[in-house]
């Protein structure tokens, strides 16, 4: 995957805590809120809230900005992001916010931008106090990705994803896919508290797969803000095989086989490695958002 050298990036749409000191403690979560934590986060082992570092306790604020503020000195350009991790975030998300907005114009609707937070360790958001241990994950009460880059390092060594750029690209499109099912009206059928392989929770994480599928079609064609030209200027098949090995090493199937020794579908809240690899695929062959409804 490589990016127009030339090309701007947008450091706006990225907000970079990582090293900042979260004020606040854990923050209250109940209700409702448990159940999207539960179903829709990041999570890869299908653990409760608790296990997670959320629970209740005292209200908390959202994470200070970082004294650093790394993405924004150093992360300029598409230069910048063939070369460093945090800068090619930067570009993923810049790109993928220019195609759903090209989308949704088309389609005679309003997209709301959602930032990216970088943290580390531990993040506080509208959804609760949150843990790397969570992985990468969307908030729709604040309408923000959260994700600290040490996931990408976990998704090779403990995942056994065979990593790369587009392994951290499609990570950031499906997260962006479920911001734009909070747009669409259908994250919340995620809520019902269910799981396994028939669930509406996986059926919302495999189209969240389907519409990185669908960004992915569109990235070397979709035109950047500030050159008119695209932000991404190759995707290699190398790319996609990168992508769809990440997808599959985060399957339920692969990760309950990995660390429990068995498969047990009725617990599935993500879907089976074959089942993302497929979704993804179907919207990248067709780069239509309309072929995405896995509630069919």
């Amino acid at each position: 995957m490589q990016f127009d050298d030339d090309a701007d990036l947008d450091t706006s749409e990225v907000k970079d805590v990582r090293g900042s000191r979260i004020p606040g403690g854990r923050a209250t979560v109940g209700g409702g809120i448990a159940g999207v934590i539960a179903l829709i986060l990041g999570l890869l082992f299908g653990v409760g809230p608790d296990q997670l570092g959320l629970s209740s306790g005292d209200s908390g604020t959202t994470a200070t900005a970082s004294s650093a503020a790394q993405v924004e000195q150093s992360c300029r350009t598409g230069r910048d992001a063939n070369t460093k991790d945090d800068c090619r975030i930067v570009a993923v998300v810049n790109s993928v916010q220019d195609y759903w907005k090209q989308e949704f114009t088309r389609r005679n609707a309003t997209y709301t931008n959602a930032r990216t937070v970088l943290f580390t360790d531990r993040v506080n958001t509208a959804c609760g106090s949150a843990t790397s241990a969570v992985g990468p994950f969307y908030c729709p009460g604040d309408r923000q990705v959260y994700l600290d880059l040490g996931f990408f390092d976990e998704l090779r060594t403990k995942f056994g994803s065979s990593g790369g750029p587009f392994a951290q690209a499609y990570v950031v499109a499906h997260e962006y896919g479920h911001h734009i099912q909070n747009q669409m009206g259908t994250l919340g059928r995620s809520q019902d508290g269910r799981t396994g392989a028939n669930s509406n929770a996986v059926k919302v994480e495999l189209q969240a797969d389907c519409y990185a599928g669908v960004w992915a079609h569109h990235a070397t064609t979709t035109p950047d803000e500030s050159t008119g030209r695209p932000l991404i200027t190759e995707l290699t098949r190398a790319d996609i095989r990168d992508g769809l090995d990440a997808a599959a090493s985060v399957g339920d199937d692969r990760i309950q086989e990995k660390f429990q020794g068995r498969v047990t579908p009725e617990s599935w809240t993500h879907g089976s490695a074959a089942q993302r690899q497929e979704w993804f695929t179907t919207g990248f062959r067709s780069g239509d958002m309309a072929d995405c409804n896995t509630f069919r």
